[in-house]
């Protein structure tokens, strides 16, 4: 029998501006609580930082979030938001169409459009649709009032079962992962992240966060680093509709990784290339 011991709980020293946590956020006999610590400053900035945030998705850079985007969509929640641009004709249903012609509004290259508009659909159709009828719907249609239902395991947790945004949770990713402490994250980080949340037997939440994550790398990385802003309006949403937007002008995205989509070979932009 163990008894508690003064030396196994650490507590958190104050930091040297005098703000910091008067309990243990790591302990010896989980070594993994040392190599994972919690943004503990969040709160000082962001209002409610544990709390999950409806409609806007805010950071300790951004306390208010994508303020104007967020506002024109507040009867929306954070995941709402977020596939809002696949919506194409603002119905609420979004169908293996809509995924493809926005996977191409944002410069994936065609196999990837392929892989997109036939695994999301596929995968997560039926969790929409069950806000509505509990028989699968036949065309693989994905229904926005319903998309919390498409919540799966293993990931981030940053957005939490109603599909509300929790900021402690975004910020941690960066306070666990980022070893440089600089708001990016390598490949290396992202990869050290999904297994970090692995949940035990759950084949399909591994898959799921991979893809996920990796599409998200082939999107925003900027010299072989994602950064913290670029994700955060991710989460949201609202960089989807930038993206677009400098495409569209001919300013183009000079973010990404890619084999051919806008022309990225590796995460170097080589002219006259695109599948």
């Amino acid at each position: 029998m163990h008894g508690p011991k003064s030396t196994t709980i650490i507590h958190e020293k104050e930091g040297a501006d005098g703000y910091g946590p008067a309990f243990a956020t790591a302990v010896p006999n989980c070594p993994a609580t040392y190599r994972r610590p919690p943004a503990v400053n969040a709160g000082r900035t962001i209002e409610a930082a544990g709390v999950a945030h409806a409609n806007f998705a805010p950071s300790v850079g951004k306390p208010r979030g994508s303020e104007d985007y967020s506002e024109n969509l507040s009867d929306y929640t954070v995941l709402q938001q977020h596939v809002l641009f696949w919506d194409r004709n603002n119905d609420g249903i979004i169908t293996p169409i809509d995924v493809w012609v926005g996977f191409r509004d944002l410069g994936f290259n065609i196999p990837t459009c392929l892989l997109a508009c036939t695994v999301i659909p596929f995968a997560f159709s039926y969790g929409t649709v069950m806000q509505h009828s509990y028989f699968p719907d036949p065309f693989f249609r994905l229904y926005v009032d319903g998309m919390h239902k498409a919540k799966h395991g293993s990931d981030s947790g940053v957005y939490d079962s109603e599909g509300r945004f929790v900021p402690q949770r975004f910020e941690d990713i960066f306070a666990n992962c980022s070893a440089r402490k600089d708001n990016t994250l390598t490949f290396r980080e992202v990869f050290d992240l999904m297994s970090r949340n692995r949940c035990a037997v759950d084949p399909f939440g591994w898959l799921a966060s991979f893809f996920e994550w990796v599409t998200t790398w082939m999107l925003l990385a900027d010299d072989g680093k994602v950064h913290k802003e670029d994700l955060r309006r991710v989460y949201d949403g609202s960089l989807f509709w930038d993206i677009r937007e400098k495409r569209r002008s001919g300013e183009g995205w000079k973010q990404g990784w890619g084999l051919g989509g806008d022309s990225f070979i590796g995460y170097r932009k080589r002219i006259g290339i695109h599948l």
